[in-house]
């Protein structure tokens, strides 16, 4: 609920469709979802570069990104997490309405955060990416340290150790970095968004 009663919506005399017009492209934003260690960073970074390459305007939100900014004063407490994803999820449906396609790539661990963030959108604009992998790879390839510092309890609530991970039930795609490479990753993805009509 806003904290203010006195603000009014102004709207603009250049809409969403103007420009994906402008674009020659549809918008969405296409939600990364999976353990830390799953791949999400590193196959939307991949992914947006194909985009570019394809003349796709594009825009990725990466979850330790945001937190140097935007989320900056924010935990990892259940309510600091819903809040984490509640931001990003306003900031995706800016840059879907500015024309872009957004690649917001967060563990988002709890399935109604997720399905908050489809909410905001209208119908096709929420493009969710399961990567998926198991904790015993994810562990394996541990890139930041984290998995052993929550072994050793130096870290408290990491997802997947001691604080739950809600997979998805229906994502648009699945991805399973246990057996797909990076490329076939990637690939997977394209080939849902030509098919969907999202690209040509």
């Amino acid at each position: 609920m806003a904290k203010s009663e006195n603000i009014v919506w102004h709207d603009s005399k250049v809409t969403k469709e103007n420009r994906r017009q402008l674009n020659n492209h549809k918008s969405a934003v296409i939600w990364f979802t999976g353990l830390s260690g799953s791949g999400k960073s590193t196959i939307s970074v991949e992914l947006e570069k194909e985009l570019y390459n394809q003349g796709v305007r594009t825009y990725r939100l990466d979850g330790d990104n945001i937190r140097h900014g935007l989320n900056k004063n924010l935990g990892f407490s259940p309510e600091d997490r819903k809040e984490n994803i509640r931001r990003i999820g306003e900031v995706s449906k800016l840059m879907v309405e500015a024309g872009l396609f957004t690649l917001s790539a967060f563990i988002s661990p709890y399935r109604e955060d997720r399905d908050d963030v489809r909410e905001l959108m209208e119908d096709g604009e929420f493009i969710e990416i399961f990567v998926d992998a198991s904790v015993e790879t994810c562990e394996s390839r541990d890139p930041k340290g984290l998995y052993k510092k929550a072994r050793a309890g130096e870290i408290k609530g990491f997802t997947g150790i001691d604080a739950p991970y809600e997979a998805p039930v229906n994502p648009e795609v699945t991805v399973d970095t246990d057996k797909q490479s990076l490329e076939e990753s990637v690939e997977t993805i394209v080939s849902y968004l030509k098919a969907k009509g999202y690209l040509e």
